[in-house]
């Protein structure tokens, strides 16, 4: 679980440290929708190929394991159980070709070994389970950390993951061939000039990619066969952010137009799904 003071104590650094400039006409202000409060603490959000005009949404840990569908227009449709998998601190989702992966990452105190990514296919129209899982385990070749954003290189298939709570946030690779039966190791593959990274997201076309934090959203372009590691060490521009009460979920939409964000439920707060469309 992740308490609000955090983005409260990260906002000078991650302003400071990372001073970009804004790119204000590559959105609009956001379409707002208000989300149905079955959504108490929404993690992860990836736009659905198999439903399209849907997103799949993960809650944090100590939620059920499971996928919630969420349309467009903010309105819960359903709620997909996943079999063989737990929910210790689900912290971000990927919909990488026709695979879902789920992160199990969080670590608030750096306190565990072992973290897991789940992986099956992306559940088809009509589905009511996901019945079996693929767990990818793995733990950094240092020391423990907390991270809550992940990506999946389309090219080499690589997975990148990117901690929260380091000084300035660290970006760990696994490789493609990682093992399904035994533990893996993520090494260290570079260092973004900031820090509190919540979530991150591929573009469809594979051409851009964004990450944010508590209080900002930052886009790298991405060259045809460039690493993500690589883009991430380019200069990024800054997107429009409506501020959110702990926004932790970010996806672009599938048809690379836009992106959404998704907040959590804090007392006194309703839940929003925000949409931004890129000129």
């Amino acid at each position: 679980m992740k308490p609000f003071l955090f983005s409260l104590l990260m906002l000078p650094l991650a302003a400071s440290q990372c001073q970009k400039k804004s790119d204000p006409a590559k959105a609009t202000k956001p379409e707002q929708h208000t989300v149905v409060p079955l959504i108490q603490e929404a993690s992860g959000i990836a736009d659905s190929k198999s439903r399209p005009g849907n997103l799949w949404v993960i809650e944090d840990g100590g939620n059920p394991a499971q996928l919630i569908v969420l349309g467009h227009d903010g309105k819960v449709k359903e709620k997909i159980p996943i079999a063989s998998a737990t929910n210790r601190d689900w912290e971000d989702l990927v919909l990488a070709g026709n695979q879902l992966f789920i992160g199990e990452i969080g670590d608030n105190d750096a306190a565990h070994n072992n973290y897991t990514l789940y992986r099956f296919p992306e559940p088809e129209a009509g589905a009511s389970t996901v019945p079996q899982v693929a767990a990818i385990r793995f733990r950094y070749a240092d020391q423990a950390h907390d991270a809550e954003a992940f990506l999946v290189d389309p090219d080499s298939g690589d997975i990148f993951l990117i901690t929260k709570r380091d000084s300035q946030s660290k970006i760990f690779r696994l490789a493609a061939n990682y093992s399904l039966s035994q533990q893996n190791i993520a090494a260290e593959a570079g260092i973004l000039p900031y820090n509190g990274v919540v979530s991150a997201c591929l573009a469809p076309d594979g051409k851009s990619v964004i990450v944010k934090t508590y209080n900002k959203i930052y886009r790298y372009s991405r060259a045809t066969g460039e690493s993500i590691a690589a883009a991430l060490k380019t200069s990024p521009t800054e997107l429009p952010y409506e501020q959110e009460p702990q926004g932790e979920a970010i996806c672009f939409r599938q048809d690379g137009k836009g992106y959404f964000t998704l907040s959590e439920k804090l007392i006194g707060n309703d839940v929003f799904l925000y949409y931004y469309q890129l000129k």
